[in-house]
């Protein structure tokens, strides 16, 4: 039988290993829709098996290896930590696959000028730099690093706010349009939620690095005077 130190690691590889497929998976979703690369968004939609199935596996080793070691402290944090990444990755790369397949689906390439008003590339850069981030801190155990995303995520909100707007002018100018703007916000509301699930991946790293509980954490206001 595996010892924990071992069998650990074994599980941190996996975890490194479903970073860098689902990474390619995003990456991949990029340049066939901004290249409307049917080809290339045929080939995201067939490792999506891949995907799923190194979830699956995974998410079994690490049930297995609660069983088998009835972890506590740090590697009780670490794996429960691993089974919600492992889930946050493999759900952006169910972004991935329906990015591509909607240009399987789609006859005609999105007008470039559109994609430069809803500033399509650089959310697009925005969210591959989160994910880079997380990666890096997952791999090295920066928790530093970790908080970096839940900034870069301010720029995929701000950007999916004013979408509605720049999407609505243009159906006005061109109504005839309308499928391919409604596509467009489709994508972009899959990359703002790319960014969210990033930013979960940030809370569980610090969760296991710092045993510090973020989720659902509220702003503090100002005390309430005693009376």
């Amino acid at each position: 039988m595996l010892n924990l130190e071992d069998h650990r690691e074994i599980l941190n590889q996996s975890g490194l290993e479903m970073f860098q497929l689902v990474r390619k998976q995003f990456i991949k979703s990029k340049e066939a829709f901004l290249n409307h690369d049917s080809d290339l968004a045929e080939e995201v939609l067939h490792t999506e098996n891949r995907v799923n199935g190194m979830d699956l596996k995974l998410d079994r080793e690490c049930e297995r290896f609660i069983a088998l070691h009835n972890p506590v402290a740090s590697d009780l944090r670490f794996v429960l930590a691993l089974r919600k990444i492992n889930f946050d990755l493999e759900r952006i790369g169910d972004h991935a696959y329906g990015i591509s397949s909607y240009i399987v689906e789609l006859d005609t390439p999105v007008n470039k000028e559109v994609l430069d008003k809803l500033e399509f590339e650089e959310m697009y850069k925005a969210a591959l730099s989160m994910l880079d981030d997380i990666r890096d801190a997952y791999q090295s155990g920066n928790a530093k690093k970790a908080r970096k995303v839940f900034k870069k995520d301010k720029i995929l909100n701000k950007i999916n706010l004013n979408s509605f707007s720049v999407i609505s002018e243009e159906v006005q100018k061109d109504p005839k349009l309308i499928d391919q703007y409604l596509l467009l916000f489709s994508v972009i509301k899959k990359i703002e939620r790319v960014g969210d699930l990033i930013t979960n991946i940030g809370e569980e790293i610090i969760f296991y690095l710092e045993a510090e509980v973020l989720k659902h954490r509220k702003k503090k206001g100002p005390s309430k005077p005693s009376k």
